[in-house]
């Protein structure tokens, strides 16, 4: 049969992995569409008062996804993220220490499909990110949409995702004590397009204005590279010039959401369906370039980090490509 069900024998412990990541799954993809018609509902019932006052609060809180958002270390914390890593398994990966007196820049890559390394990693501790650096805050950046959604906005915040605009940003950039870890997916959903098991296509090239950011603020710049992250889906070839690619452009440039055509599998069968497959993720944190402060960086203050973070980018692939399973002959691919 060309669909290949999972055997009836599975330990609980993996059947619960599974059940984490559906529940993940969900949330990604459709828990905002139900929180928004559960608003709706709301509204139009005689619970219609409960929507109301959360309207209000709603209103008062608006800016909090621009103001460092409300984490929760009790969500951050649920067992249910520790299933999900191991599910994988998720790795979160050390290369040196960072000194939490400093604010810093982690530009994620790649972006994946639905961006799996990134939360697991940092919205959780799922693989253990405080106890491998201890004095930093995580914070992971998401488009400004998503927070403009009633409840839903509250769950993404209790898992350090903040809006990505640019007050966001510097607002966290900004504190002086120091100790915040601020999460870029570089490549953004464009990047998406491009995530197929086997290949690591980058949007880096033009991608700057990260790097702006770290010198405005003297935001030392961190790159992270999660090995494994583009292998959990499938999706229908798109290549460049292609219609399907043409049309998935020209709406992501309408709604500013790439929508790749993925697959991978489903919790009784692996054929088919919307979880990820089990397959290793190995997040690597580089370490560190110190950048010095530059209120109004020239375009050559840019240009010059730029390449600094491109040549470090690459020299942490090619010291750890061979660990985790990646062929020798294998090249990051940059656009």
């Amino acid at each position: 049969m060309w669909i290949q069900f999972a055997p009836l024998n599975i330990p609980l412990s993996r059947r619960l992995q599974t059940a984490a990541v559906f529940q993940w799954t969900f949330s990604f993809l459709a828990m905002a569409h139900c929180c928004l018609i559960l608003y709706i509902v709301l509204a139009f019932s005689r619970y219609w008062l409960f929507a109301l006052l959360y309207g209000i609060w709603l209103y008062v809180d608006w800016n909090t996804p621009s103001k460092g958002g409300r984490r929760s270390e009790w969500v951050r914390s649920w067992t249910v993220w520790k299933y999900f890593a191991d599910y994988f398994p998720m790795k979160l990966v050390r290369t040196a220490l960072l000194d939490p007196s400093y604010n810093y820049i982690l530009g994620f890559h790649p972006h994946g499909v639905l961006v799996v390394g990134a939360f697991g990693n940092f919205c959780t501790e799922g693989t253990g990110f405080s106890s491998l650096f201890p004095g930093l805050t995580p914070h992971l950046l998401m488009l400004p949409t998503w927070f403009r959604v009633p409840f839903f906005r509250d769950y993404i915040m209790s898992g350090s995702l903040v809006s990505s605009d640019k007050a966001s940003a510097s607002h966290l950039l900004s504190n002086k004590d120091g100790g915040q870890a601020v999460v870029i997916a570089v490549g953004g959903p464009p990047e998406a397009l491009d995530a197929k098991p086997g290949q690591l296509t980058l949007q880096l090239l033009k991608r700057t204005g990260f790097i702006k950011l770290a010198l405005t603020h003297g935001a030392h710049l961190v790159p992270v590279l999660s090995f494994g992250e583009n292998d959990l889906y499938y999706q229908v070839s798109n290549p460049p010039g292609s219609l399907l690619r043409t049309m998935q452009e020209r709406l992501q440039s309408i709604i500013g959401l790439a929508i790749p055509l993925f697959h991978g599998r489903g919790v009784f069968q692996y054929s088919f369906g919307l979880l990820p497959h089990r397959r290793p993720v190995y997040t690597v944190v580089g370490s560190s370039i110190p950048v010095k402060k530059t209120p109004s960086p020239t375009t050559e203050d840019i240009i010059s980090l730029h390449a600094q973070y491109v040549k470090k980018l690459q020299d942490l692939f090619e010291t750890h490509k061979a660990h985790y399973g990646i062929t020798e002959e294998c090249q990051l691919v940059l656009c």
